[in-house]
Parts: C-alpha cells; sequence; structure tokens
C-alpha cells in the first residue's frame, strides 16, 4: 500500500448488524448493533485507530449514503488541486 492510500472500508448491514468491513472483502474490523452505534461518538474513529481511513456508509438497501475520512487532514477532497 503507498504511504499516503488510506485503508478503505464499507459500514454495511448484514443480517441485522452493522459491520465495517475492508473494501474488497475479508473479516470485519467492527461490528455495531445500530447504525447510530457506528455513525456517533467517534465510534468509527475509535474503530479504525491510528492508521485512519476512508469509510463508505451504506443505507440498509445497499446504496452509498456517505463518505467518511479519518483523520480528516487526510481528506483528499481537502486538498488543493
Amino acid at each position: 500500500m503507498a504511504k499516503d492510500k488510506l485503508p478503505k472500508y464499507h459500514l454495511v448491514e448484514k443480517d441485522r448488524k452493522w459491520r465495517l468491513e475492508p473494501e474488497g472483502g475479508g473479516r470485519a474490523k467492527k461490528v455495531f448493533d445500530k447504525k447510530g452505534d457506528a455513525t456517533a461518538g467517534g465510534a468509527l474513529k475509535d474503530a479504525l485507530g491510528k492508521a485512519g481511513g476512508s469509510v463508505r456508509i451504506h443505507k440498509q438497501d445497499g446504496e452509498i449514503q456517505e463518505e467518511r475520512t479519518y483523520p480528516r487532514s487526510k481528506d483528499p477532497k481537502g486538498s488543493p488541486g
């Protein structure tokens, strides 16, 4: 992985739980009972740890609702160009 490439994750609903899964598949990094538990109070940031990452948050139907980057200072949308 390139030095400035952030790991990518997806927050998806499966079997009535919300799972923070790495892009491309693999074991969930963290499982939440409710979507709100994952998206509130810094829970995603805590789950990603110091390495941070980009998280695509999905709706129950699978459509992407929003994308968040942790830490925010590494968000490429905030950089010039």
